[in-house]
C-alpha cells in the first residue's frame, strides 16, 4: 500500500572527497573555456563576419539567438540524461563536438551554414556549460559545502569575458576571424575534452543513498514521481515565472545598456567599460549570496537583490547624467547579474532533493533561457516603437520588481508535497 513522504534534499556522502574538489577546479576551468569560446567570442568577431559573409549585423546577430534557443531546447533532455547516467560521457562528447563545431564555424561561407553551425554550438554548450556542471557538482556535496563549490565555478567562469573577449579580439587583429576561431577551437579541444573524460564521474555512493527506512535504491520510478510532483507544485512555477521576469531584464539590458549611456551623452568608450562592470559585479552578487545566506534565507536575499535592480534602473533617467550617476546605477543592477545562476541549484536541491535535480533543472532552464534569448529582440521592438528609452526602462524596472515579489510569494507558499513511495 503506497505511503506518503515529503522529498528532503538527499545527503551526498561524497562532500567530504578530495576528488569532488578536483571536479570542481576541473568544471571550473572548462566553464570558462566553454562560455568564452563558444558565447563571449561571438559579438568579438560579430562586424568581421558580417563583412565577410556579405550579410546584415541583424542577420548575423540572430544566428546568437537562434543559438541560444537550440540550448533552451536542449536543456530538458540533458537534464534526464544527466539524472539516469551522470555527466561524464555527455560532457566529452559535447567537448568534442563543440571543438569540432568551432572549427566548422571558422569555415562558413555562406549566413546559412553560420545559422547551422550555430545551432550545433547551442546544443552542445547545453551539453557542458553551467547546467550540467551544476548537476555533476550537486551530485558530489552535501549541503553545506555544496554552496562553496558551486560558488568556486561561478567565480572562476565569471571572468570568462574577461579573458577570452580581448583574447578573441588580439587573435583576429592578427589571424583575422578565421584564423582566431581555429586558435579557439584548439584552446577548447585541448583543455575540456581530457578534464571532462579524465576527471568527472560518479560518486561511489550515490546521493540518495537507501537508509533503513528505505531499504530500496531510487528507482526510475521514483524519479520521475519526484518530477511529477515538482511540476505540480505551485513554487516551482512561481520559480520559474520569477526567473522568466528577472532573466528578461537581465538580458535586455545587456544587449542595450551600452546604447541607453551613449544617448544619455556618454562616449562609447565609457559605455561600453561601464556595461563591462557587469561580468565582475556578477561575481561580486554571488559573493554577497554565499556570505549573506549564513544568517539569511536565500529567498530573502535573492527578492532583495531584484527590487534593487528594480531601483537602480528606475532610476537611471534621474543619474545617469553623471559618470558617477552612471556607475551607481549600473553596480545597483550588476548585483544581480549572476545570483541565479547560485540561487537555482539552492532553492532546487533544498526543495526536491538531489534524485531528479538535473531534470528538474533542465525543465526550468529551458523557459528562462527562451525568454532570455528574445527578450532584447522584443526590447529593439519597443524601443524602436516608442522612440526612446523610457518605456524601455518601466519595462525592465517592472520586471525587477515583480521578480521580486514573485520570490517572496514562493516562500509564503505552502511546503512540499507529499509523494507516494512504493
Amino acid at each position: 500500500m503506497p505511503t506518503t513522504a515529503t522529498v528532503p534534499a538527499d545527503p551526498t556522502v561524497g562532500g567530504h572527497h578530495a576528488h569532488g574538489w578536483r571536479i570542481v577546479a576541473a568544471l571550473a576551468i572548462t566553464s570558462t573555456v566553454g562560455y568564452g569560446t563558444l558565447y563571449y567570442a561571438y559579438p568579438v568577431l560579430l562586424r568581421p563576419m558580417a563583412a565577410t559573409l556579405g550579410a546584415s549585423t541583424t542577420a548575423v546577430t540572430g544566428a546568437l539567438t537562434v543559438s541560444v534557443l537550440a540550448g533552451a531546447l536542449m536543456a530538458i533532455p540533458v537534464g534526464r540524461w544527466l539524472d539516469h547516467h551522470g555527466g561524464r560521457a555527455l560532457m566529452t562528447i559535447g567537448s568534442i563536438a563543440a571543438t569540432a563545431l568551432l572549427v566548422a564555424w571558422s569555415q562558413v561561407q555562406t549566413i546559412g551554414q553560420l545559422y547551422t553551425v550555430m545551432i550545433g554550438i547551442g546544443i552542445t554548450g547545453a551539453m557542458v556549460l553551467y547546467e550540467p556542471a551544476f548537476a555533476v557538482i550537486i551530485a558530489w556535496f552535501t549541503p553545506d559545502r555544496r554552496a562553496t563549490a558551486l560558488l568556486a565555478v561561478t567565480i572562476v567562469a565569471g571572468f570568462a569575458s574577461t579573458i577570452f573577449m580581448p583574447l578573441t579580439g588580439l587573435l583576429a587583429a592578427h589571424l583575422g576571424w578565421r584564423g582566431a576561431l581555429l586558435v579557439l577551437a584548439v584552446i577548447h579541444g585541448l583543455v575540456t575534452v581530457p578534464l571532462h573524460a579524465l576527471t568527472i564521474r560518479r560518486p561511489r555512493t550515490p546521493s540518495a543513498a537507501p537508509t533503513p527506512a528505505d531499504p530500496s535504491p531510487p528507482a526510475h520510478a521514483q524519479r520521475r514521481a519526484i518530477v511529477k510532483a515538482a511540476m505540480r507544485d505551485a513554487r516551482f512555477w512561481i520559480l520559474t515565472a520569477t526567473f522568466i521576469a528577472q532573466g528578461a531584464a537581465t538580458s535586455t539590458m545587456t544587449v542595450h545598456l551600452v546604447g541607453y549611456l551613449i544617448s544619455r551623452g556618454h562616449p562609447a568608450t565609457f559605455a561600453a567599460t561601464a556595461t563591462g562592470l557587469l561580468g565582475v559585479l556578477s561575481v561580486t552578487g554571488r559573493l554577497v549570496l554565499t556570505a549573506a545566506r549564513r544568517h539569511l534565507r536565500v529567498t530573502t536575499i535573492v527578492a532583495a537583490v531584484f527590487a534593487t535592480q528594480a531601483a537602480a534602473i528606475l532610476t537611471m533617467p534621474l543619474l545617469a547624467d553623471t559618470r558617477t550617476g552612471a556607475v551607481i546605477t549600473v553596480v545597483g543592477f550588476g548585483l544581480g547579474f549572476g545570483i541565479t545562476s547560485l540561487a537555482t541549484p539552492a532553492l532546487l536541491a533544498d526543495r526536491y532533493g538531489t534524485t531528479a535535480y538535473a531534470t528538474i533543472a533542465g525543465r526550468l532552464a529551458a523557459p528562462v533561457t527562451i525568454a532570455k534569448a528574445t527578450a532584447p529582440l522584443a526590447a529593439a521592438v519597443l524601443l524602436h516603437t516608442a522612440g526612446g528609452y523610457t518605456p524601455l526602462l518601466a519595462a525592465t524596472s517592472t520586471c525587477c520588481a515583480l521578480a521580486a515579489i514573485g520570490m517572496t510569494t514562493r516562500a509564503k507558499t505552502a511546503g512540499p508535497q507529499p509523494i507516494a513511495q512504493t
